[in-house]
Parts: structure tokens; sequence; C-alpha cells
């Protein structure tokens, strides 16, 4: 029921804008890079070090020294630069990026984020997330509305140890498009062939249902 990955990544190509500069975090929001409008120009930043990313590579014509955050082989666009991570943090932090795009565990209905430690679990590191959600003025969270367990990733409050406090502005799931406001959820769309009731059922957070809400439009 409702949008795969590729779907969710379309969805949110449709809030980059002409002229921004933007961010993508590992998982889902590397795809969205793929399906931004041809019309428009779009700088993508990673933070391990280049700012003009293209889209991923067709099989055969990877260059294992052109990648992304996440490790990803990646292409880039004429113009692109390469710098090293000091600078690509000043960037972050110097609030220079227009858009950032994150994935996540878990979401609370205040905007707060956990997306980098599940408690008991080896990690390498926080990454690059703590700085971007503690600099970046927009951000987009892509991630599955509940977990293999089918239980809500959507919370009134996070579980899971947070990775930025009151940052989060919009999340798009498989099942809807939702803004956070004051109140907690705001549902904007819904993903083809869900219903209302559907997301009303995944959702644990508090969620703000206003009028007929309409079905997203991906392609």
């Amino acid at each position: 029921m409702g949008l795969d990955k590729i779907g969710i990544a379309k969805r949110i190509a449709k809030e980059v804008k002409d002229g921004y500069f933007v961010n993508l975090g590992i998982g889902i929001p590397t795809l969205v890079a793929n399906y931004v409008r041809d019309d428009i120009s779009v700088e993508f930043q990673s933070e391990n070090g280049v700012l003009g990313m293209g889209p991923f590579p067709f099989e055969g014509e990877e260059d294992a020294d052109v990648i992304n955050a996440g490790k990803q082989t990646i292409t880039t666009l004429p113009g692109a630069s390469f710098f090293d991570s000091a600078l690509s943090f000043g960037m972050i932090r110097g609030q220079h990026v227009d858009l950032t795009i994150l994935g996540a565990m878990e979401v609370a209905e205040n905007g707060d984020i956990a997306n980098w430690k599940i408690p008991g679990k080896m990690v390498k590191g926080m990454g690059g997330a703590m700085d971007l959600v503690a600099s970046a003025e927009n951000i987009i969270v892509a991630m599955m509305h509940v977990n293999k367990a089918g239980e809500s990733k959507l919370l009134k409050r996070c579980s899971l140890p947070l990775t930025g406090v009151g940052c989060v502005k919009k999340v798009v799931t498989e099942l809807a498009v939702l803004e956070i406001v004051p109140e907690g959820f705001k549902l904007l769309e819904r993903a083809p062939g869900v219903t209302v009731e559907d997301i009303i059922k995944a959702t644990e957070g508090n969620l703000i249902i206003e009028g007929e809400i309409p079905e997203m439009v991906i392609d």
C-alpha cells in the first residue's frame, strides 16, 4: 500500500526549487537527485566534500573515487567541485544550504528527529546529521510511515536518541505528505490508493486533518 522508495523520492523532488543548494542524506534522500525537473538548476551538496552531484551512474560507468557521504558512487555535473570536509561543514554551519533532505527512524509531532543510532547496535558515528539539523532552515524527512512490525514511526515523542530538536518542517512517507505545525502532523496529501483512515491508523502522533485531503501527484 502506498508509495515505494522511488515514489517518495519523486514526491520530494517536487519540493526542490530553481537555484536551491540541497544536501541529501543517506538512504531514500539520495534518490531525489534522479528525479529533479530538467528545467531547473539545482546544486546538490554532499558533506564529504562535493558540490554539483548528478544522478547515480549507469552500471559500468561508476568511478570508485567519486562518492557521496553514504559511500555510493555518483556522477558530477559540469562545474562540480571537490573540497575537504572542513569547508563542506562550513557551508552547512554557515546556513548556505537551502534544503536538507534526511532519512529518519522516528519523527515526533513537535519536529524532533531520531536518525543516527539504535541503542545496543554498533554505528560508525553520527555522521553529518547533527550539524545539518542544527543549521538547516528547511528540513524534509523521507521515511517509511511504519516499521517492519507495523508500528508508527511518526510519534508523540521519539523513543530513540535524538539527532535534533524541533527542526523538521515536513515529512514524506509511503502514505502521506505531512507538515510539522505547533499542534502536530498536519496532513497535506495522501498517496495514491491510500485513505485518510489508513493514515490515521498508521500515525501515533497528533494528526491534524482539515477539509478534503488531495491525492499526491507524482509524475
